[in-house]
Parts: structure tokens; sequence; C-alpha cells
């Protein structure tokens, strides 16, 4: 299926590596010109070289989001760059606490600097970039959020409400940009098999006694842990490919929509 992206531009914050890596190299692929934001020079570097093999654009923002210098900067780049975009992914998060806390185990500056770089980095580029889009009559703007925002078990508490905080946001801006040609939709991940959450699973793995087969940690990760229909954990194409399609032209009437890709772990309709 053709998904109409040829020529359009996005940036996707995050993309130096994991999720967001994939999803710059997804909408490449379709024919997008992709501003790559990290903060590791090397990685961000090596994901530009990796879609200019697939024959698009790259430009390069090296950044953090959880500034308003480091905000500026990546918008700078995608209006020298590009003039623009027309599709912003907000991808950039991370889960803070990698030793699986209890709530009251978590400190007040965590919980602000989860809430910083889970939701507020998103929000900066928003502010940003979102003026172009209204000026030009579209855009996409495609919020990575996570099933622990309204399914509280599996990864540490801090990660949880911000990840909240971002499907609400999603929702209300909509209702505001669609008349503009503008969608806002969430994409809700389940646990996807990046290098961070291979990570978590070596942290569950010493909490809970689990050997050293990763196939079979996997197994009960899914079963014991975070049940769900679904015996394994997602992978990140399954999430790219459907970033991509609510990019799409074709995508127009899907708006505040929160798309989740958990493996069938929601435990009742609507959540």
């Amino acid at each position: 299926m053709d998904l109409q992206l040829t020529g359009k531009r996005a940036l996707v914050t995050g993309s130096s590596s994991g999720l967001g890596r994939q999803i710059a190299l997804e909408l490449a692929a379709e024919g997008v010109d992709v501003v790559v934001n990290g903060r590791d020079a090397d990685r961000t570097e090596k994901t530009a070289r990796d879609i200019e093999a697939l024959g698009a654009r790259a430009a390069i923002a090296i950044a953090d989001l959880c500034t308003d210098e480091g905000a500026d900067h990546a918008a700078a780049v995608a209006n020298d760059r590009f003039g623009g975009v027309d599709i912003l992914v907000n991808n950039t998060g991370v889960l803070l606490r990698k030793d699986n806390p209890a709530w009251d185990e978590v400190g007040i500056d965590e919980w602000i600097a989860s809430f910083n770089v889970n939701f507020l980095a998103g929000l900066r580029m928003v502010h940003r970039l979102l003026p172009g889009m209204k000026q030009r009559g579209w855009g996409r703007i495609i919020n990575v959020s996570s099933t622990s925002g309204s399914q509280p078990k599996g990864l540490s508490p801090e990660y949880g409400a911000p990840k909240a905080s971002v499907d609400n946001f999603t929702v209300n801006l909509s209702k505001l940009v669609g008349p503009f040609g503008i969608t806002v939709n969430s994409i809700v991940p389940g646990t996807i098999m990046t290098p961070a959450v291979e990570v978590w699973l070596e942290t569950l793995k010493a909490q809970r006694g689990w050997g050293d087969d990763m196939d079979e940690n996997e197994q009960r990760y899914v079963s014991e842990f975070v049940k769900q229909s679904i015996p394994r954990l997602g992978r990140p194409r399954e999430i790219s490919t459907a970033v991509a399609m609510l990019a799409s032209p074709l995508q127009g009437y899907t708006n505040g929509a929160t798309l989740r890709i958990d493996g069938g772990m929601a435990i009742h309709i609507g959540a």
C-alpha cells in the first residue's frame, strides 16, 4: 500500500536508538525526510546515515528536550533544514527507575524528572512546531504513550503517571487542531523488546529468581508479571508500522485516538 508519505517531513524525538530509531527508519522507507533527535552524537549520526541509505534526507538535532534550549534547537534544525515538519512523533521517554520500586520509594525529584522527559518534552515540541502545521493547513502529531498510563502494572510507577498525561493531552489537543487539518493521536505500546526493556527484564530476573534463558523469561513476563493474551513481547516494527499509518494522509479521519498495541493485556473495554 502506498501511504502517500513521499516528500513529507518529520521530526522523531528520541530517535537515535530503540523504538524511536525504528520509527524514523520506517518513515524514511516510506519516503519521509526525517530530523533525527538524540543526545548521543554517534548513535544519532548512525541513524541519520541509515535514513539516507534508504533514499530519504536526514537532519541531525543533538538536543536534550527536557530543556527549553534543547527544544529550541531541535525546532530550529527542522525549520532551517526542511522548512518545518509535517509530522511530529513525540517518542522521547525513559524509565528512570530500573529497580522496580514501589510508588513511595520514588522521591519527588524523580517524579518531576519523569514528567519532564515523559510528558513535557513532547509538549515543548508541540508548542514550537504546531504553529507551522496550522499555517500550512496539514499536520500529524503522534505521541508515543504506554499501557502504564491506564493500567499501572508492569513498569515503575513514576513512568505511568506522565504517560496518562500524554493520553489526556492527546485528546484535548486533537479537538482544538482538527479544524486546521491536523490530527493528534497516541500510540499505546505494551512492553516492546528494545535494549531498555532487556535491561528491565534483567532487573526482574534478579528480583524474581528467573533463569538465564531470555526466551523463557519473556514467557514468564507475559504470564506472571503482566498477563496478556499474546504470549510474547512486542517488537519495534509492530509499533513503527502503526506510526506510519497514522502519519499517512489516508488516516485523516482518525483523531484523538489512543491506539493500543499491547498483546491483548487490556482487562476491560476502553483501557
